[in-house]
């Protein structure tokens, strides 16, 4: 009995010795690894990168930008299965530990001693440990940092609670293809929100930590559904999912349905690029990528899309009238499989509904083409094969036969033809470009922008980008300069020759576009029949320096030269900037600043941009105590009388009536605009309203060059314009322009600018005070009478614009 005292005693003190030494090497291996310990305290105020979300004005996604694709969600909005799934799959115990599991880390260790030699050991890393890795410490697989990733976890634990270290792990975990976190890989898998996940959906993100890349759902889209399955099963023993619901879900495909978002689906590439360059000029990269901005656009898809239809037939009309250029490409169709050798060359996305096709071979008046194949989302060229026919109508255009057009192994741009199944008629890409720009005149909400054909072909953006000069688009605002000045619409102006010294240079004789003059004419005649000589005459009267002063007040340009040449439009400005000026010509006079964005909020919500800077008066009273009503302060500047910028766009709708811009009539409904046509024709335009609407085209190539000896804009921007117009304006009743108080409408004879009496002449607004006399003065009796010297009067600049 003694000795097997002893013998407790001898193992009761060896325990403790052997107690005491392994506490104390604890204390110490504590005490070194705990020395440079990264703050755990940093994770209170986590920011992860977010992604920046960009929306249309009707609140559809448009574009998103991030370096990591994360949407942060709080966890008290992530449904009860997406937790228990993560749980089951990576720490079953989660809410029982302090932080270290220690069964899993025996169960890690009995692994390590029995695993194959070269097989990775097994991890046993709890979900705050994991949150301690990634966070705080890097992937390197040693001891070392395994015990501070433990020690580490063990502090998290004692300064969060659990639902936030859960909330910290769900939002930062990488899921695969670009995805951080829950809620960003719920939509790019599903397409959906966290809440409307399934079980077999919620097991499949849960299954992703474990080798993201090795479950790839097309690559390996069996295993995939391997580690999918066994989470279920993990959720089934850990009392989660009944058996019958969780069979029913290993029964189930994959699902994912790979989200493909892209401006190009609503052909608005120009417009979030031109919104991507502000959004990173006003906060800078960083808080583009990383810093989860909110965009509201003011974009209306449904007029996008009307947009880029209208610009592209026009610009493709006029290419085709110009003749067929040849084959994108040549591949060989005879040594290769035409599917895979087509496959191989890029197609521009945003040209649809055309599609790359390759000639396979040409019998008789007839081509035998094959669709470029499509690709699956795992990048795979599809194995599918899709031919047609090109016949004589599909190249009627070219004004050639087939054969004189195509030959075997030609890549081409084909279409559908109509309902013809199985017949394509021929396209090619454009070479000419050009820019659309739809706008709310009142507030400057770009609703519509197209900079260019394609997108993917060209990110030069011709609406922003591109400063081109813009003809006699640019006399209104000479013009407006008048009227606003003592003139009205009525004076008589002379449309004669006039000779303009210059020092030390030979003497400009501008000239009208005909070649021809026609005597004393209205200031409305100038405008109507786009006259340059009347508009120098003009211009040399009120002085260059006012018109100059006008075109900044407009946003035409900043500092224009005052010569002559430039009331001609010879100096260069972009379409964003002449729309702008002619929406203030349509909503009287206010200035107006052009703007894609209405409004910008943070990560947090809060609005940090919002262009409507109006202020409201009472719109701030908590409750409603007899007080009037909330009044919108309408502070803008006038940039322009209202009388007078009603008179101009009653000009300008005469251009559509009676002038150059006759092609526009066909829209049937109030619209008032003015034509521009450069030097040599090698930019057209067309800027024109509605009464509620602004809209400016422009057309012509990157590296100017001649459109044709006869071209104008009445013949390719103005049927641009009318066919956007009768899109946007189809279900728009005809609403008249908005006469503003004051103007007083009086009938007056077209050709002498006299009150006119019966049923001749047109209606004239006037100012108080301004109108014919009951005589018939007001005509030629009328200012403004020209000084006989002043056609030699001394100026600078060349040009001559019609």
């Amino acid at each position: 009995m003694r000795y097997i005292l002893r013998f407790f005693g001898f193992m009761f003190t060896a325990g403790a010795i052997l107690f005491g030494i392994g506490a104390v090497v604890a204390a110490g291996v504590i005490w070194h690894y705990s020395r440079d310990l990264p703050d755990y305290t940093q994770l209170a105020a986590y920011e992860p990168p977010v992604t920046t979300r960009m929306h249309a004005g009707d609140g559809s996604l448009l574009a998103e930008y991030s370096r990591e694709r994360r949407l942060y969600l709080p966890i008290q909005a992530m449904p009860p299965l997406l937790t228990q799934a993560f749980i089951s799959a990576e720490d079953k115990n989660f809410y029982k530990h302090p932080g270290v599991d220690i069964e899993g880390i025996a169960r890690a260790g009995v692994y390590f001693f029995r695993r194959d030699r070269g097989k990775r050991p097994q991890g046993a890393s709890t979900i705050t440990q994991q949150v301690a890795k990634n966070f705080l410490l890097t992937n390197e697989q040693t001891f070392d940092r395994k015990i501070k990733e433990m020690l580490v976890a063990l502090r998290i634990e004692t300064a969060f609670t659990k639902d936030r270290i859960l909330e910290l792990y769900l939002n930062e975990i990488y899921l695969g293809l670009s995805n951080y976190g829950v809620a960003a890989a719920a939509l790019n898998y599903f397409g959906k929100g966290v809440n409307e996940l399934t079980l077999p959906e919620v097991a499949y993100l849960a299954a992703l930590p474990k080798a993201p890349s090795d479950l790839h759902p097309f690559r390996n889209r069996d295993r995939a559904v391997e580690r999918r399955n066994y989470v279920i099963d993990r959720m089934v023993a850990d009392g989660y999912v009944e058996r019958e619901a969780a069979e029913k879900a290993k029964a189930e495909p994959l699902g994912v349905n790979v989200r493909s978002l892209s401006p190009n689906t609503i052909a608005a590439g120009f417009f979030a690029e031109e919104v991507r360059r502000e959004l990173a000029e006003r906060f800078g990269e960083k808080s583009l990528y990383e810093g989860g901005l909110s965009v509201r656009t003011t974009l209306d898809p449904k007029m996008q899309q009307m947009a880029r239809r209208a610009l592209v037939d026009g610009l493709v009309r006029y290419d085709e009238a110009h003749g067929w250029r040849g084959p994108v490409q040549k591949v060989d169709v005879i040594a290769r499989e035409w599917g895979q050798a087509v496959a191989e060359i890029p197609a521009y996305a945003d040209v649809q509904p055309w599609r790359l096709a390759v000639v396979l071979d040409v019998q008789g008046e007839v081509a035998r083409i094959g669709l470029q194949p499509r690709r699956e989302p795992g990048g795979e060229i599809a194995r599918d094969r899709i031919t047609g026919v090109i016949g004589a109508e599909g190249v009627k255009w070219t004004r050639k036969s087939v054969r004189q057009v195509l030959s075997a192994g030609d890549v081409i741009y084909v279409e559908a033809l109509g309902d013809r199944s199985g017949q394509y008629r021929l396209r090619q890409l454009p070479e000419i470009s050009g820019a659309l720009v739809a706008m709310d005149p009142y507030t400057g909400r770009v609703l519509a922008m197209v900079g260019g054909f394609s997108f993917d072909q060209s990110k030069f953006n011709r609406a922003t980008q591109a400063q081109r000069q813009p003809g006699s688009s640019f006399k209104p605002f000479v013009y407006a300069t008048a009227l606003d000045n003592g003139y009205t619409p009525a004076t008589i102006i002379m449309d004669t020759p006039i000779e303009i010294a210059q020092a030390g240079a030979e003497a400009w004789r501008p000239d009208n576009y005909d070649g021809k003059s026609t005597g004393p004419r209205t200031l409305r005649y100038g405008i109507e029949h786009s006259k340059n000589l009347m508009t120098v005459r003009l211009s040399q009267d009120i002085g260059m320096p006012l018109v100059a002063d006008y075109a900044r007040r407009f946003g035409i340009y900043d500092d224009m030269p005052p010569f002559l040449s430039m009331s001609l439009g010879a100096g260069e400005t972009t379409v964003l900037k002449m729309t702008a000026g002619y929406s203030m010509l349509v909503n009287g006079g206010k200035r107006i600043r052009p703007t894609l964005i209405d409004r910008i909020q943070n990560r947090w919500g809060q609005t940090v941009f919002r262009h409507d800077e109006r202020g409201c008066e009472g719109c701030d009273a908590e409750r409603w105590t007899g007080q009037n009503e909330p009044n919108i302060v309408d502070n803008r500047e006038q940039v322009l009388d209202p009388l007078s910028a009603y008179q101009i766009t009653s000009i300008l709708e005469g251009v559509v009536i009676r002038g150059t811009g006759g092609a526009i009539k066909e829209v049937g409904k109030p619209l008032a605009g003015k034509t521009g046509t450069t030097n040599d024709a090698k930019d057209v335009w067309f800027v024109g309203f509605s009464p509620d609407l602004a809209v400016g085209v422009y057309m012509g190539y990157d590296r100017p060059r001649s459109l044709g000896n006869s071209a104008t804009a009445g013949q390719y921007a103005a049927p641009i314009f009318r066919d956007f117009m009768k899109q946007a304006l189809a279900d728009k009743p005809a609403t008249p322009f908005r006469v503003p108080p004051g103007i007083k409408l009086v009938k007056i004879d077209r050709a002498t600018g006299a009150r006119a009496h019966g049923n001749d002449g047109i209606v004239e607004a006037f100012k108080p005070g301004t109108g014919p006399n009951e005589s018939g003065g007001g005509g030629f009796d009328a200012p403004v009478v020209f000084a006989p010297d002043a056609d030699r009067a001394v100026s600078r600049g060349t040009g001559g614009l019609y």
